[in-house]
C-alpha cells in the first residue's frame, strides 16, 4: 500500500471528459458502487440530495456528542447530555430541510426521543468519563495508494497500545455477513491517519440504537477490531478500484444505473428512466 499524505489531490492519469471530485470519501465511494448515475448526480452534477429523517437525526446526535466529549472529562454526565440537546435543539428545529419534512407534533416528538435514546446508548457502550479524547470530528486528507482521500472521523481517542478510530451510527447494526464490509469505512480512516503518521490500534463503530423499535427492544452495539494490516490494504485496494471505475466513467461519460429497492427512494428517481420503472415495477403500479 502506498501512502502519500503530500499529494495535491488529483490522481495521475485519470480522465478528464468530466470534472470529477478532488479526492474520495467513504460514503462517495459508496454511492458510486450502489449506483454510478447517482454518484454523478450528486458529486458531479451537484444536484441536492436533502436529508430525510434518519440522516437528520444522525446529524444531531453527532453534534449533541461532539460537544459532549468538549467537556471535562467529569462533567460528562447524562445531565450534561440533556442540557446539550436542549441547547442544540432550536438550530435543528430552525433547519430548512427539518421544517421541510413536515412533520406531525407526534412525530416530531418521536423524532426527539428516538435521538436522545441514541445519545443514551452511547452511554450504554461507552463511559465518556474515561475517555482520553485525542480530537473530535476529524478532518482526515491524505493519499492512499494514489488515491486522494478525505473523510471525517468522529472521535480519535488513545486506547492502552495506541490511537482507536471512532465512527458513531444511528441506523440500525449490520447482519453478520455484512459486518466487513461496514468497517470499511474506519479502516481507510486508520489507513489515512497511519499516512498521516499517528499509530492506530483499533477501530471501532458504535451503533447507538436500532432506528424505529421501541424503547425495549432497541439495543446498541459496539463492533471493535485491533489494526489488521490485511484489512486495511484490502480497503484502500477497493478504494482504488473505485476512484480507476470513477475515472473510467468520467472519460466514456457513462454512468449507468443499478436499480433495485432503493430506486424507491432515491432524490434523482424522477430524472431516471430507469430508476422510475424500477419503481413502478416493486409497487405494483407499472402499467
Amino acid at each position: 500500500m502506498n501512502v502519500d499524505p503530500h499529494a495535491d489531490g488529483v490522481a495521475v492519469g485519470i480522465a478528464r471528459d468530466v470534472e470529477v471530485p478532488r479526492s474520495l470519501s467513504p460514503s462517495g465511494a459508496s454511492t458510486f458502487r450502489q449506483c454510478k448515475r447517482r454518484w454523478k448526480f450528486r458529486y458531479i452534477d451537484k444536484r441536492p440530495d436533502p436529508p430525510g429523517a434518519p440522516a437528520l437525526r444522525g446529524t444531531f446526535v453527532h453534534h449533541v456528542l461532539e460537544e459532549l466529549l468538549a467537556a471535562a472529562s467529569a462533567h460528562r454526565t447524562l445531565e450534561r447530555a440533556r442540557a446539550i440537546c436542549r441547547d442544540q435543539w432550536p438550530a435543528l428545529a430552525g433547519n430548512a430541510d427539518f421544517a421541510a419534512l413536515e412533520l406531525s407534533a407526534d412525530d416530531e416528538r418521536a423524532f426527539r426521543w428516538n435521538a436522545w435514546r441514541d445519545v443514551e446508548g452511547f452511554f450504554d457502550l461507552v463511559d465518556p468519563t474515561g475517555v482520553d479524547v485525542v480530537d473530535r470530528e476529524r478532518d482526515l486528507v491524505a493519499t492512499l495508494d494514489g488515491v486522494p482521500f478525505r473523510g471525517i472521523v468522529d472521535l480519535v481517542d488513545r486506547a492502552p497500545d495506541g490511537l482507536r478510530i471512532t465512527d458513531y451510527k444511528t441506523g440500525r447494526p449490520p447482519r453478520a455477513r455484512f459486518v466487513d464490509s461496514r468497517l470499511t469505512q474506519v479502516w481507510l480512516y486508520a489507513a489515512a491517519a497511519a499516512a498521516l503518521g499517528d499509530e492506530v490500534s483499533e477501530v471501532r463503530l458504535l451503533y447507538l440504537g436500532e432506528t424505529g423499535n421501541g424503547r425495549d427492544t432497541r439495543k446498541p452495539v459496539e463492533i471493535a477490531r485491533s489494526f489488521d494490516h490485511d484489512a486495511v490494504h484490502a480497503a484502500v485496494d477497493e478504494h482504488r478500484v473505485t476512484w480507476d471505475r470513477i475515472g473510467q466513467a468520467a472519460g466514456s461519460g457513462e454512468f449507468e444505473p443499478t436499480t433495485g429497492p432503493l430506486c424507491s427512494w432515491c432524490p434523482y428517481r424522477d430524472d431516471c428512466p430507469e430508476g422510475q420503472v424500477e419503481h413502478l415495477r416493486r409497487n405494483g403500479l407499472a402499467a
